[in-house]
């Protein structure tokens, strides 16, 4: 098992080499190099929630292009951000050990010049794909030599608003108590649930507490040692959970599947082109939609590595074509009823992935109803329906939200999402890092010319007044005076 322990890096000189090599080189690409966006007393230029992998590369994109009152919040405490450490529990990523993003094309920030500098090149040509905690370590070093301003231990519980003109007021939870940060722009880098939540779907909510769990929040599995689970799901995060399960002492692990046949095509492999990634957003809403939905009904199966972890296991059990009809506490077990038998455990992990809403986000539930959904501008074909992308948020191009009746919420354009939710207008943008060299470039640009367009006229003051002299050697006063005798005979 890796070791998903947080503990302060540790000096390392082959990292700490790349990381003084990696200013160097943004030192030798820092142009243009000058602040641009006007300041205002008390207020941030973007604030950025979530200190995840979108999140911070979103930061450092901003600052790279000299937005300089930049913050980043996350509700977890220091090491505690995104995903990798806490709720995710593959062995490995899912995404080829080649993929760039979180370096934005500076060659010593990449992911291999990582994992080169830390074990050495003969083991990077070894591996097969980068372990998901050291994929969390790389993000670390990325962030500490980066200087990203990530503030932690502050979760956003509403968003205040008066007009489109005016700076988002947003209230956090912290240690100490509520506090209040103004912000022009605000991104929400939420990851996979910044589009709803994680939740025990019916009839499994009718369980007790103790007897159920869900993929993507907390599993006690020292808890499970010794008892009999049932696993709701095929996606990955159910093979990983079903794997953790057993390899900490679980005595048999049964796996339920609604579907007939599992699924054997990966579509996220078919995604990784520069075509997809770069510009489905700019697709008819039609085509879009098409794309989407396949890819979202296709669903993905889960990695051959997940599934080796516990198809040889005599403890494991899989059934396919067996959709949940009831589930019941009966004599002290829990018994789940499918058309083809009723299955007794001890527990219950449900990996249904999340749902899409957004009233189910506390930060946005007070007006989402003022946010135009998909539902709302497009009607599919008949045989084309699905409900979830009918969920999403219509997004501008810059990923910034839509009002649904223009005037009830006009600081909703102030608001950008780059999460899962983001998925059915953009691709694969956020939340993913096949689609993070693509996703958060177009959302830097797009704040960026947001910032410009809005301040326009204190720019061209700024022009008009500029008086700064770039001839400054000592010139004969004739040559300061324009001759027009001649012009005058004329």
């Amino acid at each position: 098992m890796p070791d998903d322990s947080v503990s302060t890096p540790r000096p390392h000189p082959g990292l700490d080499a790349l990381a003084a090599e990696a200013r160097r080189q943004l030192e030798l690409l820092s142009y243009p190099r000058h602040a641009w966006v006007p300041e205002r007393e008390g207020v941030l230029d973007i604030a950025i929630i979530g200190a995840g992998q979108t999140g911070l590369v979103t930061a450092f994109g901003l600052l790279r292009e000299r937005v300089q009152r930049v913050g980043i919040f996350d509700a977890a405490p220091a090491g505690g951000a995104g995903v990798w450490t806490t709720f995710a529990r593959m062995r490995t990523l899912r995404t080829p050990k080649h993929v760039t993003g979180p370096d934005l094309g500076v060659p010593a920030l990449t992911p291999k010049a990582f994992f080169t500098a830390r074990d050495g090149e003969a083991a990077w040509e070894a591996l097969n794909k980068i372990g998901r905690v050291d994929w969390q370590r790389y993000l670390d070093w990325l962030e500490a030599t980066l200087q990203l301003p990530v503030t932690h231990e502050h979760k956003l519980l509403r968003i205040g608003h008066t007009g489109a003109a005016e700076p988002l007021e947003l209230v956090f939870a912290t240690p100490q108590g509520e506090t209040t940060i103004r912000a022009r722009k605000l991104v929400l880098a939420t990851g996979m649930d910044g589009m709803g939540g994680w939740s025990i779907p019916a009839p499994f909510n009718q369980l007790p507490a103790s007897r159920v769990s869900h993929t993507s929040g907390h599993v006690d599995f020292e808890a499970l040692r010794g008892k009999r689970i049932i696993v709701i799901g095929a996606g990955a995060s159910a093979f990983d959970n079903l794997a953790t399960a057993l390899e900490t002492g679980a005595t048999k692990a049964t796996m339920l599947v609604r579907r007939a046949k599992m699924p054997r095509v990966n579509p996220f492999r078919w995604m990784e082109q520069s075509g997809f990634l770069g510009q489905l957003y700019a697709m008819p809403d039609a085509t879009r939609w098409r794309f989407m939905r396949h890819i979202f009904a296709l669903n993905q199966p889960p990695p051959q590595e997940s599934w080796n972890r516990v198809a040889a296991d005599p403890r494991y059990d899989l059934h396919m074509a067996s959709p949940v009809l009831a589930v019941r506490e009966e004599g002290g077990e829990v018994v789940v009823t499918t058309p083809r038998a009723e299955h007794r455990a001890d527990h219950v992990i449900v990996g249904t992935g999340t749902a899409f809403d957004l009233s189910l986000r506390p930060e946005l539930a007070p007006f989402a109803r003022h946010i135009l959904l998909w539902r709302d501008v497009y009607t599919p074909p008949e045989g084309q329906e699905f409900p979830a992308l009918g969920a999403c948020p219509y997004l501008r191009d810059d990923f910034s939200m839509r009002e649904k009746e223009p005037g009830a919420a006009p600081f909703l354009t102030h608001i950008h999402m780059i999460n899962y939710g983001s998925t059915a207008s953009m691709g694969l943008s956020g939340a993913t890092i096949s689609g993070m060299k693509y996703g958060t470039m177009r959302i830097v640009d797009g704040l960026c010319r947001r910032l410009w367009l809005e301040d326009a006229e204190a720019h061209l003051d700024s022009l008009l007044t500029y008086a700064e002299h770039e001839l400054t050697s000592e010139i004969p006063q004739e040559a300061l005076v324009a001759d027009v005798s001649g012009l005058a005979a004329e």
